[in-house]
């Protein structure tokens, strides 16, 4: 498969502080790929830097099979962390705008504009100034112009940042729609539950360095599976049972249900023939795989653990 995005034992040094430090990933064409991390990972230099608008101290990048991303820059579609429109001009002026300078009509662009304007939700507000527009719905107007010039490849800096959840569903909605066209998307978050929805494969940077790189199966792969029970008086066997490593309530608030951490290598179904052959009855027996906000703890630590919101 063809790779829009080859980073090769890339690093990014100011001084002697490492933002980035020898990372290596790709990104297949024609996928969505998360790139998750804390704040201050060095997810956004990493960005900057596959752009061309930073260099690499050392390394090489490869941008849709070419050394420099402003090669293909037209190709290119960007929303950059910083957030900003020109408040004097419409929705659609503005969209429309930003078409024409990656190399758009103009008559082309404001067809495009509006059209966008109406796919997701925003017919109402075509012809309102950016300056009267909500937060959510300004954001949402920057993502459109980043993809008005229909790019193959499209870069986006923190695209959920101060979206209520209504329209995170919109931006989702957005990046699976690229995808579907045969658009590749690169997006950087620090929210993980986004990327376990819509990513194909994932990259996790922590101080600078990778800690993954794979499929969000892979990642969850990385930890065991956890059994939920709920039976009576099954208090003193679930800790003698083989492979059960702790026992604590249920995560998920449930009145008598106790969660078993296990090994890597018990197999869950043992367990449940283990409760069967004691005798005990059982009302509970649940397989729960381990989410991407468990596995971005244990990549990244716990002191990212506020930077991993649902």
């Amino acid at each position: 498969m063809t790779t829009a995005i080859e980073m090769n034992h890339v690093v990014k040094t100011y001084g002697d502080f490492r933002a980035v430090d020898d990372v290596s990933f790709s990104v297949n064409e024609g996928t969505i790929c998360g790139f998750l991390g804390p704040n201050g990972a060095g997810k956004t230099t990493s960005i900057r830097m596959i752009l061309d608008i930073l260099r690499p101290t050392s390394g090489s990048i490869e941008v849709l099979g070419h050394p420099v991303a402003s090669q293909v820059r037209d190709r290119i579609g960007y929303l950059p962390e910083e957030k900003g429109l020109y408040k004097k001009m419409t929705a659609t002026a503005v969209i429309a705008y930003f078409a024409t300078l990656k190399g758009v009509p103009s008559s082309v662009a404001r067809e495009k504009a509006r059209e966008l304007l109406d796919r997701y939700g925003l017919s109402a507000f075509k012809d309102h100034k950016c300056e009267a527009l909500s937060k959510g719905m300004g954001q949402k107007v920057q993502v459109l112009a980043s993809i008005a010039h229909d790019p193959d490849l499209v870069i986006l800096d923190e695209p959920f940042s101060g979206l209520d959840p209504v329209n995170q569903e919109v931006m989702e909605e957005v990046i699976q729609d690229l995808k579907s066209r045969g658009k590749t998307v690169l997006f950087s978050t620090h929210v993980m539950s986004h990327a376990e929805r819509i990513c194909e494969s994932i990259v996790v940077i922590a101080a600078g360095k990778m800690a993954f790189h794979g499929s969000v199966e892979e990642a969850r792969n990385l930890l065991p599976s956890r059994v939920r029970v709920r039976g009576d008086d099954i208090s003193d066997l679930v800790l003698r049972l083989p492979g059960v490593q702790s026992v604590k309530p249920s995560a998920d608030g449930r009145a008598d249900v106790l969660e078993l951490h296990i090994s890597d290598d018990t197999d869950p179904q043992l367990l449940l023939k283990q409760f069967f052959d004691s005798g005990k009855s059982l009302d509970t027996f649940e397989v729960v795989q381990p989410d991407l906000h468990e596995v971005f703890v244990h990549l990244v630590g716990e002191d990212a653990r506020e930077a991993a919101d649902r």
